[in-house]
C-alpha cells in the first residue's frame, strides 16, 4: 500500500488481500481499476448474476442479495475505516449488490440489461435527489450501500415506465 501527499492510503492488491472485508468491499479487486472503478464494479455484477441466476430461484436470489447487502455494510464499514475514507471510490461492493438487484428485475435480454447498466451508472454518478441527500447524510457501511440501492430503485422505475408506456 502506498501513500499520497495527503497521507491517505492508496489501496493496492496487498491491501485488498489483507482482510476479507477489503476483498469484499473492493469487489475482489474490481475497485482497483485505475479508470472508473464504479463502472468496473457494476460490470462485475454481470458474471455473478449469470452464475447465481443459473442456480437460484428468484426468491432465493433476492434473499441472497439481502445477505450480500448486510455483508456489504460490514465490509464497507471496516474498509472505509482502514482507508480513512468512509466511501472510497474503490469500494464497489455497493455497485455490485445494487446492480444485481436491478438485473433480477430486468428482462433477461441484452438490450434491456445494457439500458439498465447505463441508467444505473447515470443515477449512481449524478446522484439526483434524494440520492445525493442520503449520500451526504449517511456515513459508514450503511450509507455506502444505501445510496446505490436508491440508484437501483430509480433505474427500475425508469425501466418499468419504459416497459409500461413505450413497449
Amino acid at each position: 500500500m502506498t501513500t499520497s501527499a495527503s497521507d491517505h492510503f492508496l489501496p493496492d492488491k496487498a491491501f485488498v488481500r489483507r482482510h476479507a472485508a477489503h476483498f469484499i468491499a473492493f469487489g475482489g479487486g474490481a475497485g482497483l481499476s485505475p479508470v472508473a472503478p464504479g463502472t468496473a464494479g457494476t460490470l462485475a455484477a454481470f458474471p455473478l448474476f449469470w452464475v447465481f441466476g443459473y442456480f437460484l430461484e428468484p426468491v432465493e436470489f433476492l434473499l441472497l442479495i439481502i445477505v450480500l447487502f448486510i455483508i456489504g455494510i460490514w465490509a464497507c464499514s471496516v474498509t472505509g475505516k482502514a482507508l480513512g475514507d468512509h466511501d472510497h471510490g474503490g469500494m464497489v461492493w455497493d455497485e455490485i449488490v445494487a446492480f444485481l438487484l436491478v438485473l433480477v428485475f430486468t428482462p433477461n435480454n441484452l438490450i434491456w440489461q445494457a439500458f439498465a447498466f447505463l441508467l444505473f451508472r447515470l443515477f449512481d454518478i449524478i446522484k439526483p435527489p434524494p440520492i445525493r441527500y442520503y449520500d451526504d447524510k449517511l456515513h459508514g457501511g450503511f450509507g455506502v450501500m444505501f445510496d446505490d440501492l436508491l440508484a437501483a430503485f430509480f433505474t427500475l422505475l425508469c425501466l418499468a415506465a419504459w416497459k409500461a408506456f413505450v413497449i
